[in-house]
Formats: C-alpha cells, structure tokens, sequence
C-alpha cells in the first residue's frame, strides 16, 4: 500500500469501485478487465494494484459497498417505523430490495470466483458486512415479530439469503432468454424484484 492519508486512500479505492460500477452498466463481469477499469480511472492501471490485486477483489468491494448501502436502508426501516405487520414489512424490505438490484445482480453472478480470488483480508471486509447484514435482519424480525420463536427466525435469514441470489437471473430476463422460454414452451410467469420478493417474505412469515 502506497503511502499517503486514510482520505487519499480510501479515495483511490472508491474511484476504482465507481469505475467498476460504471463499467458493469454496459458490460459482462467476464469482459470487465483490470485495464478497462484503469481506463476509466485518473491514474495508472498499475496503481490500482497497490489497491486491490485482481478484478474479483474489486468487485467485491462493490459487492461490500451494495450491502452496507442496503443495511442503511435496513436501518432506518426500523427508526422510521415501529411496527410493521406481516404485508408492510414484506412491502418495506421488497421495495429495499428493488433499489438495490445491483447488489442482486452481483450477488447472483461469479459469487464464488470473487471469494476465491481475493486475498484473505479483502475478503474478511466483505464477511463482515455480509454478517451485519444478519445481524440486522434478524433485528428486523426482534423488532416486528417478537412473537416469532428464535428457530423460526434462524429459518427465515437461513432460506431468506441464499433465496437473494436467485432475484436476479429470475426477474430481469434478456429478450434472448425471452424467446428460448416460449420456444421450449415453459409456462414462465414473470414477475419484478419487488413481487418476487414481497411474495417469499409473506410465505416464510405468515
């Protein structure tokens, strides 16, 4: 790591993210490279590596970045109401969910690649936002559910989280993926990251 502030530095880092984002809005994380991203950024490519050693480590700091932007939206779910029946609440986080398609959408795609290619403090970061995330999720289910008993809230964040990573490649379907569906004839009801979710949070809850 480079000398210099914690501010420069944490700087560099987020520029190199917002470059990977951007990149991610038009292209495949296969066709994303370490040059295109130092492409996209106001110093060499090669600085980058005193930042972060593969593409899968940046892409996991975006990934990092997309939960704590989503445990903040979690968060004041909570300040701002006190209560919540079962349709609210799967209306509240389903509508948190939608505005964080991003996170979905990395969540679902070279998960385990990224993991694998990051060096063990990188990935350490990531895990402990990923388990703040519980955290408060199940602060979620104390706050609205107290009635609920604690093995069913363990099953809910056990079926609930690895059902995110599967939003994604459900809900925004490419128009070649479109026409394989009606070719092969599957009936396949089409449904947004809100219905989706709303619709699983109800049924684990009710």
């Amino acid at each position: 790591m480079p000398k210099g502030s914690v501010e420069l530095t944490n700087a560099r880092k987020a520029e190199i993210i917002n470059a990977c984002e951007k990149l991610y809005q038009t292209m495949s994380f296969k066709e994303i490279t370490i040059k295109e991203i130092g492409a996209a950024t106001s110093f060499t490519r090669t600085s980058i590596y005193n930042y972060f050693q593969t593409k899968e480590e940046i892409f996991l700091a975006l990934l990092q970045r997309e939960y704590e932007l989503w445990i903040t939206g979690l968060k004041s779910m909570i300040e701002r109401h006190k209560k919540l029946s079962v349709d609210e609440f799967a209306g509240e986080m389903a509508r948190l969910l939608e505005e964080r398609s991003q996170l979905l959408k990395i969540m679902s795609m070279n998960h385990y690649d990224m993991e694998e290619n990051s060096r063990p403090e990188r990935l350490s970061e990531f895990k402990t936002a990923y388990g703040e995330a519980l955290r408060v999720v199940r602060a979620c289910l104390d706050q609205y559910f107290p009635q609920m008993a604690d093995e069913d809230k363990q099953n809910f964040i056990y079926t609930f989280f690895p059902f995110m990573f599967g939003i994604y490649p459900y809900t925004v379907v490419t128009e070649k993926q479109r026409a394989a569906m009606e070719e092969a004839k599957v009936n396949y009801v089409y449904m947004t990251i809100y219905e989706i979710s709303a619709s699983c949070i109800r049924k684990l809850l009710k």
